[in-house]
C-alpha cells in the first residue's frame, strides 16, 4: 500500500506519495494550491518522475544493452513503489533500488533516490542516480510537474513563460509520441512566451537546447513563480487542450527520434554513468507572489 509524507515549513507545505515518489499537493501558507490535483477527467499524473527514460520508445519497446523489452512511456519509476529512507520536518528522501522485475526490462543495478525539500518560499526536488554497476548505466531522467493554469486566483489573465537566458529556441514536435528531428520557428520572442491552449493541439512543445537553466511562470499582475534547474539541458511545455495545468518539464534525455535509433544510448541526450557514480539532477520552484 502507498503512503504519504507531509514536509513543511512556514511558507509551505507538500506531500509526497511513496508511489513513483510523487508530488502530490504544493500549498502556500495562505491556502492557496499550485499543483493540479490528479483529476482523471484530465490526467491522472501530479508530478511523475520519469525514469530510466524520458517519452516513448518505438512500438513502446527499449532496447538496451542488446535486450529488448516492453517499456510504456516515461519508464517504471512513477508506477514504482519507493521506500522511505529518511524524512524530517522540511525534507524527505524516497529511494527505489534494481529490483528481479526492474531488471527483467532494464538490466542495471541502480538505486534512483528522489528528495523533496523546502527552505523558505522555495521548494526543491532532486534525484539522484548511482551506477552500481561494473559498466556504465545508460539512462533518462526527467520531471514531470502538472502547475496550475490559470495560476491561483489569476483566471482569465495571460500567462506567460519568460526564460532567463532571454533565447529563443527552436521548437520540436511529437510525431506518434517520437521527436521529429524537424526544427521549427521558435514561439519564443526575446526569452517570453504568452501561453494559448491552441499552442498543445499537437501535444507538447519540446526545446531539447537553448532553453537555459531558469525560467518565470506568471500572470499578469501575478502570481508568480521561478524555476531553475540542474543538470537538466531539456525543457519541455505540455497540458491537453482546456486541461487547467502546465506540466513544465526539465529533462535530460528525450522520447526517441523518429526514424532515429531504436536502443536507449542511441537516443537525443541519453545520460551515460560510469561504474560507482552519482549523478544529481534538481529542480528549484519558488513562489513569488
Amino acid at each position: 500500500m502507498s503512503s504519504t509524507v507531509r514536509i513543511a515549513n512556514e511558507f509551505l507545505t507538500v506531500d509526497i506519495s511513496s508511489l513513483g515518489a510523487e508530488m502530490q499537493s504544493l500549498t502556500s501558507s495562505d491556502g492557496r494550491a499550485w499543483v493540479w490535483n490528479g483529476d482523471a477527467a484530465f490526467w491522472t499524473g501530479r508530478s511523475p518522475i520519469l525514469f530510466p527514460m524520458v517519452g516513448k520508445a518505438p512500438n513502446d519497446i527499449l532496447k538496451v544493452d542488446g535486450q529488448s523489452a516492453p517499456m510504456a512511456q516515461h519508464g517504471f519509476a512513477r508506477r514504482s513503489e519507493f521506500a522511505l529512507a529518511s524524512s524530517s520536518e522540511t525534507s524527505c528522501r524516497y529511494e527505489l533500488a534494481a529490483s528481479e522485475a526492474t531488471k527483467a526490462v532494464y538490466p542495471f543495478d541502480f538505486l534512483l533516490a528522489v528528495i523533496h525539500s523546502v527552505e523558505g518560499r522555495v521548494l526543491t526536488v532532486a534525484a539522484e542516480v548511482t551506477n552500481r554497476n561494473s559498466r556504465p548505466l545508460p539512462f533518462g531522467l526527467g520531471f514531470h510537474t502538472a502547475f496550475l493554469w490559470p495560476l491561483p486566483g489569476a483566471a482569465k489573465r495571460p500567462h506567460t513563460i519568460t526564460l532567463d537566458n532571454g533565447a529563443e529556441p527552436a521548437l520540436l514536435r511529437l510525431e506518434g509520441g517520437l521527436i521529429s528531428p524537424k526544427k521549427l520557428a521558435s514561439p519564443f520572442r526575446a526569452g517570453s512566451l504568452v501561453l494559448d491552449h491552441s499552442m498543445f493541439e499537437q501535444d507538447a512543445m519540446i526545446f531539447p537546447e537553448g532553453a537555459g537553466f531558469g525560467l518565470r511562470y506568471e500572470a499578469e499582475g501575478g502570481p508568480a513563480m521561478h524555476f531553475s534547474f540542474e543538470n537538466l539541458p531539456n525543457l519541455a511545455l505540455w497540458t491537453k487542450p482546456g486541461a487547467p495545468f502546465l506540466c513544465i518539464e526539465p529533462w535530460h534525455g528525450t522520447a526517441a527520434e523518429n526514424g532515429g535509433s531504436d536502443d536507449l544510448e542511441g537516443r537525443p541526450y541519453t545520460k551515460m554513468l560510469a561504474a560507482g557514480q552519482t549523478a544529481r539532477f534538481s529542480f528549484t520552484a519558488e513562489i513569488l507572489a
